[in-house]
């Protein structure tokens, strides 16, 4: 039987960038907190927190610090009483959101039932 198969020759240069992308989104809560992001223009931290069950405060003040220094999240504070914050994506961080997509409807093909 003859086995057909793909070769890639990526060398490690081409392959960094690409590492570098699944280190944005690889975080336990990163997919999930990019994915509700994308589809609200904006959200306040509270209503965030409460569509991610089971993560801690302390989990998603984290991840959204990490997602801001990466410039995906967008961080608007108002100087109001109470003071009202609200996340975003960037554009870098929209741009995301096909690739996002894109691995979703990969996992739906290909996830296995155990």
């Amino acid at each position: 039987m003859e086995e057909s198969a793909v070769k890639y020759d990526f060398t490690m240069d081409q392959l960094c960038p690409a590492t570098y992308a699944f280190q944005v989104i690889g975080g336990k809560w990163n997919l999930p907190i990019l994915a509700i992001l994308s589809e609200n223009e904006c959200i306040r931290y509270n209503e965030l927190k409460r569509r991610l069950t089971g993560i801690t405060g302390t989990a998603l003040t984290n991840c959204l610090k990490e997602l801001i220094d990466y410039g995906i999240v967008h961080r608007e504070q108002y100087n109001e009483v109470p003071p009202r914050v609200e996340y975003s994506l960037t554009q870098s961080g929209k741009e995301l959101v096909p690739l996002i997509e894109s691995m979703v409807a990969w996992g739906q093909k290909n996830i296995v039932t155990r």
